[in-house]
């Protein structure tokens, strides 16, 4: 698969780089995937309705970064309908413009800049090695100015080579990344070793030798590796191992049992010349602040953050890593707190600028004063802008999907019910904007995770969904993030049984209110989301008219197996273990027997996150019990469909399956 990864990245898109910002949003309609599904209906859209098309086409950009300088950006573009790594000038100069394809079966999880000409890119992939399915990962970088891709620790045997655990501020081209040399345990070098790695040549230098045990490893901003983070999944208990300023000599100074729900506190800053560093961790009321420890004697000296508002999930670092520019908070909108008067300032600027609606900075350069901005709403998928801080001048960038443009879509808000043990649940509501709220068609779309949330947002499903007529309710179930720990670990224990009521409790919450129809209703959702339509058609097979499964999990036990070989396999299992007592009591390839309902599985065979299997397998039990279902199998879509071709044929099979089986009109 390397090899095929390689000849992809080294193939631009047409050999051509695209004409500007208005060329590289194109979307390719005519590329559509054959594939075995239920009929498209044919019929023109209402006059009302926007067309599959604009619902279906990619976002202009995603994981965009500005260059430290400010002058340069990069990013995940959508070009012709696919998505493109795209490196140009703030301006889209196309003398400055460049253009590389994602390699062939990965997906791109990050894109940053090492100084202001190298892009750093990570990506990963599932491949067979022996008689299981790997996660691989590895790292190129690319030269904005000649164009140049380097790979870097590509050729290692290991399994991950793309762990960047410092990088300059000084402009210079070289990193600091661990890499694994064996995929066998039992091999010293299965343990990842720290190189200096140029990202111009590709020529590396040891710096630390792995260590058994030490599967990551942490530096300082001078580039001195100062801990390791040693894990042993046999007895599940991680340990901090730590060095002092320009030592090489380590120390275990701390140990967490992650099977018992531990933490082991990891400092993500040091303060120069003391055995100080920065982390994040809970005080002795519970909450998540970021104190300042000595590591030599294992004591926290102060409380140096605490927020008001929320638990701290994470936080803004500065370019060169030495300032802490903000925090993000754990709470249903990852709200940022900024610390840093510049950045204070920004925001408030653009919340003055951007009333009822979300101003994001999403990228920022060296000095803080040229920033990348994002502005949307839940109804509409957003505008990128540009802002110069020292003038306070805001310039559109792009929009997010030029089909929609501006239009504000269907409205929504938060809702709030209670569970039927008496649990409070919040969820997201959206309602068609031409239909009067009452007695609706009602799709319940359980998000995925399932540990993750679903807020006021731009949701590209939801809208289509209610723009097509339908009430549209996502439930943030127990076990959901967002709404702290103790909900969170309500989930434990309830995958299939109190998640699953959950779900089923909005639709009645719906009903009561008379927005919903109870006689048309059907159940939409994708990964864990799919998995909760599978089995909500089985659990309460009296409720819903039709499922949809999009890369639905239709047996537990095969996908709680399936860790991509990491090394804290046992620990993630023991983990799923915890949500339900049996796998196979919950898994809906077992349960068909009960589904009276008809079922639509969507799966794109590229899909490295949930196998295309999980589909294949419910689909051919379906068919041998004689049970209604439909199976769009798409040759080249992912389990995020990045290809516009993808998405507009997921559209469009969602669209005809539910109105043949729960018609909103």
């Amino acid at each position: 698969m390397i090899g095929l990864w390689v000849a992809a990245l080294l193939t631009t898109a047409n050999g051509q780089v695209a004409d500007g910002p208005d060329a590289a949003v194109a979307p390719d309609v005519a590329a559509v995937e054959k594939a075995d599904s239920a009929p498209v209906r044919k019929t023109a859209p209402a006059p009302q309705q926007l067309s599959v098309e604009a619902f279906a086409r990619l976002p202009f950009i995603e994981l965009a970064s500005l260059s430290p300088d400010g002058l340069h950006f990069a990013g995940l573009f959508a070009i012709d309908g696919e998505q493109r790594i795209l490196v140009s000038s703030i301006d889209f100069d196309h003398s400055k413009t460049m253009m590389f394809a994602v390699p062939d079966e990965t997906e791109i999880s990050r894109i940053r800049w090492i100084n202001d000409d190298n892009i750093l890119v990570n990506i990963y992939g599932l491949q067979r090695v022996e008689t299981d399915s790997w996660y691989i990962s590895r790292m190129f970088a690319v030269n904005r100015k000649s164009g140049e891709v380097t790979r870097l620790l590509w050729k290692g045997r290991g399994q991950n080579a793309g762990d960047v655990i410092w990088t300059p501020s000084d402009g210079s081209t070289e990193i600091l990344a661990a890499a694994q040399g064996s995929i066998y345990s039992n091999d010293a070098e299965f343990w990842p070793t720290v190189y200096r790695v140029n990202v111009e040549t590709g020529k590396t230098r040891r710096v630390v030798k792995g260590k058994e045990y030490v599967y990551d490893w942490g530096a300082d901003r001078s580039g001195n590796i100062r801990i390791g983070v040693g894990y042993s999944d046999h007895n599940q208990t991680s340990r901090l191992l730590y060095a002092k300023e320009g030592s090489k000599s380590f120390k275990t100074v701390d140990r967490a049992d992650l099977g018992e729900e531990e933490v082991l506190d990891v400092p993500f800053m040091f303060v120069p010349g003391t055995d100080n560093g920065l982390l994040i961790k809970e005080n002795a009321q519970g909450k998540s602040v970021i104190v300042e420890r000595n590591f030599l004697t294992n004591e926290d000296v102060r409380t140096v953050y605490e927020s008001e508002k929320a638990d701290i999930a994470d936080v803004k670092l500065s370019h060169d890593g030495a300032k802490m520019l903000g925090v993000v908070l754990a709470d249903k909108y990852d709200t940022v707190e900024w610390l840093a008067p510049a950045m204070q300032a920004a925001q408030k600027l653009l919340d003055e600028a951007a009333v009822n609606a979300d101003a994001r900075i999403i990228s920022v350069s060296r000095d803080q004063s040229r920033m990348l901005v994002r502005i949307g709403t839940s109804d509409n998928p957003g505008l990128l802008y540009f802002l110069d801080a020292t003038t306070g001048a805001l310039s559109k960038f792009a929009a997010i999907n030029e089909a929609i443009g501006n239009r504000r879509l269907a409205r929504t808000k938060y809702i709030q019910y209670k569970a039927r043990d008496g649990l409070d649940i919040e969820g997201v509501l959206t309602l068609p904007k031409s239909r009067e709220p009452k007695d609706l068609p009602l799709i319940v779309m359980p998000h995925g995770g399932p540990w993750g949330h679903d807020s006021l947002v731009y949701d590209y499903w939801a809208q289509f969904l209610a723009d097509r007529g339908y009430a549209v309710v996502q439930p943030n179930f127990r076990g959901s993030t967002g709404y702290g720990d103790a909900f969170l670990k309500k989930g434990q224990g309830q995958m299939g049984f109190a998640m699953q009521d959950d779900i089923s409790d909005a639709v009645q919450w719906a009903v009561d209110e008379k927005i919903a129809d109870p006689a048309r209703v059907c159940i939409v959702g994708a990964s864990y989301g799919g998995y909760a339509a599978m089995w909500g058609i089985i659990k309460d097979p009296d409720q819903y008219r039709c499922a949809i499964s999009i890369s639905g999990v239709s047996e537990l036990r095969r996908e709680v197996n399936d860790f991509g070989s990491s090394v804290r396999a046992k620990l993630y299992r023991d983990q799923w273990k915890k949500m339900t007592p049996d796998f196979k009591q919950v898994s809906p390839l077992y349960g068909v027997d009960r589904i009276k309902t008809p079922l639509l599985l969507i799966h794109g065979k590229k899909d490295v996150t949930v196998d295309h299997v999980q589909s294949e397998k419910m689909y051919k039990q379906m068919t041998k019990q004689g049970k209604p279902v439909d199976f769009v199998s798409l040759p080249l879509a992912d389990h995020y469909f990045t290809r516009g071709a993808d998405r507009l044929q997921l559209l469009q099979s969602i669209e005809s399956f539910l109105y043949k089986h729960n018609p909103a009109y």
